[in-house]
């Protein structure tokens, strides 16, 4: 007796659903350099049956798509999910500050950045701060200087920093204006906003 199939339930048209996951199944097996019989062989299936998956010529069953995320190392979820339509967004102009952000769709609680930092950063420890949360920055043009504890870091263009945010640290330019994007997860956000913040000057 051959055994039952679940069949993948749509929420949208049947054929953009059904061709965007097929898609994405091969673009992700061709990402890692894997032919079909190398990805069929780590999910337990037929070379021709995998073959027919990606080539539309074999309905879409859910078992066969769990074992298939697992092998490409994705979970069912970002297989299945439709595609955005808000691809592009505007930065939300923040005229107090000088500053622009960019939501970061992926987590509600994170925010973008970008900032022009003319000043050094400040010379007392006083001024250093140090809260919960992870920061990333990206240096988009000029030198940014990164006071991480008694550590001194130049960040030149193109280069980034991931800095755990419990050390005191302070940021500024060296040298002439520096343009910086920053990463704030929910608690480094939230600690930069309060009132002791300095509005993000000699950011920290």
């Amino acid at each position: 007796m051959r055994p039952r199939h679940t069949v993948l339930p749509m929420t949208q048209s049947d054929g953009d659903l059904d061709s965007l996951v097929r898609k994405r199944i091969r673009a992700l097996r061709l990402a890692r350099g894997w032919s079909l019989e190398e990805l069929a062989g780590r999910a337990g299936l037929s070379q021709s049956t995998l073959s027919r998956i990606e080539n539309g010529q074999r309905r879409l069953a859910l078992d066969s798509l769990v074992t298939l995320a697992r092998a490409l190392d994705t979970t069912l979820d970002q297989l299945v999910e439709t595609a955005a339509d808000d691809v592009v967004s505007s930065p939300v102009i923040d005229s107090a500050r000088g500053q622009m952000r960019w939501p970061v769709k992926a987590d509600p609680g994170m925010t973008v950045i970008r900032q022009r930092l003319t000043e050094p950063p400040p010379a007392s420890p006083s001024r250093m701060r140090a809260h919960p949360g992870r920061e990333w920055l990206v240096v988009l043009s000029g030198t940014a200087l990164l006071l991480l504890g008694n550590r001194r870091f130049r960040i030149e263009t193109h280069q980034a920093a991931e800095f755990p945010t419990m050390l005191p640290h302070a940021i500024g330019a060296e040298g002439g204006p520096c343009e910086v994007l920053g990463i704030f997860d929910r608690d480094a956000r939230r600690s930069h906003q309060r009132p002791d913040g300095g509005g993000d000057k000699g950011r920290a």
